[in-house]
């Protein structure tokens, strides 16, 4: 090979910083992020304080721990409808396991671990076996999983939530690790904030440092050439489902030891938020395009909006609007950003 073709070569090319930043998927949303800060802390002065920014935090990664997942899932190509109700499924067959079998928290706990990862690896052997649309696969397992959680729950409780488990060994131990609270400089943080941060650096680190994230992004760019260079496709996919499955586990037991009691309704309607918070953090609809941590700016920006309303004092009727605004402006912003950076290659 010539020196010409060497230099030709756009892998050897050196790149400029400006040029890297504007590659990146999640800079959308940081000025969006960066926007939605300011706003409230103009509007509103507890926003700024310790308190306020806890509490803005443990909003953001309850709806974080599942963008995460969610993120990759969507830079594979494909959608998740069944993970709101999954989260609750899984602490409903925690609670209802351990009430019914008088066993230690941690059985139930361990019971809906493998239940919940046989949901995600059922989504993705559907997927890869019928080829029907992730849309139609999802759909009806949100649906299935929205009946047995009534249905389970109203035979097992005779109500549609779940009895206390407050009193059985293993609850004060379960507790402190997926929903205790960590007092720092006199302010409490949830837990949950740092299960977010790992969930963001282990996606981060996959997608970026391991064979396995050079699969997703080929899968997600396109299933057949990815297919033709010996990327297992099929394996791909449902791995990324079973990971939105452990991340609904994580979810459902914070849901479940923050109160000791779930009702069965819950968590229909939270998987548009967790795809919202992806698309809104640089995800593509189309797959092939997206980073774990413009997810977790995506679930910032709706932990701040959430409560700067009510820090604010407003009426928080007017969240959805505030939501579909930073929607539509994330989405056309994402779609700028990776334009001029194609442009500019």
């Amino acid at each position: 090979m010539t020196a010409t073709a060497l230099t030709a070569d756009e892998r050897l090319l050196r790149t400029s910083p400006l040029r890297r930043l504007l590659g990146r998927p999640e800079l959308g949303s940081v000025v969006g992020a960066l926007a939605v800060f300011l706003f409230f802390a103009l509007v509103a002065d507890s926003f700024v304080r310790a308190a306020g920014l806890s509490t803005v935090l443990y909003a953001a990664s309850t709806i974080g721990i599942m963008a995460v997942p969610v993120a990759l899932l969507m830079i594979g190509g494909e959608f998740d409808l069944s993970a709101g109700v999954m989260v609750t499924s899984s602490a409903l067959i925690s609670s209802m396991f351990s009430y019914r079998m008088t066993a230690n928290v941690w059985v139930g706990v361990g019971v809906s671990l493998l239940v919940t990862l046989a949901v995600g690896f059922f989504n993705g052997f559907m997927l890869t076996r019928t080829g029907l649309p992730s849309f139609i696969v999802t759909l009806g397992t949100f649906l299935m999983l929205t009946g047995m959680n009534l249905g389970f729950t109203k035979l097992i409780s005779g109500t549609v939530s779940t009895k206390t488990i407050a009193d059985m060994e293993g609850f004060a131990s379960a507790r402190a690790v997926f929903a205790s609270v960590l007092t720092v400089g006199g302010v409490d943080f949830k837990i949950t904030i740092l299960w977010w941060l790992g969930l963001v650096a282990l996606a981060s680190w996959i997608l970026l440092r391991t064979r396995v994230g050079n699969w997703i992004f080929a899968v997600g760019g396109g299933k057949e050439a990815a297919r033709a260079v010996g990327v297992p496709v099929d394996r791909t996919r449902t791995g990324l489902y079973m990971g939105v499955s452990l991340a609904a586990w994580i979810a459902g037991q914070h849901l479940l030891f923050s109160f000791d009691v779930v009702q069965s309704g819950e968590g229909v309607g939270k998987e548009l938020t967790y795809i919202i918070a992806a698309v809104i953090g640089g995800c593509l609809i189309t797959g092939g395009y997206g980073s774990a941590i413009g997810s977790a700016v995506g679930a910032l920006i709706f932990g701040m909006t959430d409560k700067g309303i009510v820090f604010a004092e407003w009426n928080p009727d007017w969240f959805k609007f505030f939501l579909g605004a930073m929607l539509l402006l994330a989405t056309l912003l994402n779609a700028w950003v990776r334009k001029r950076a194609e442009a500019t290659k």
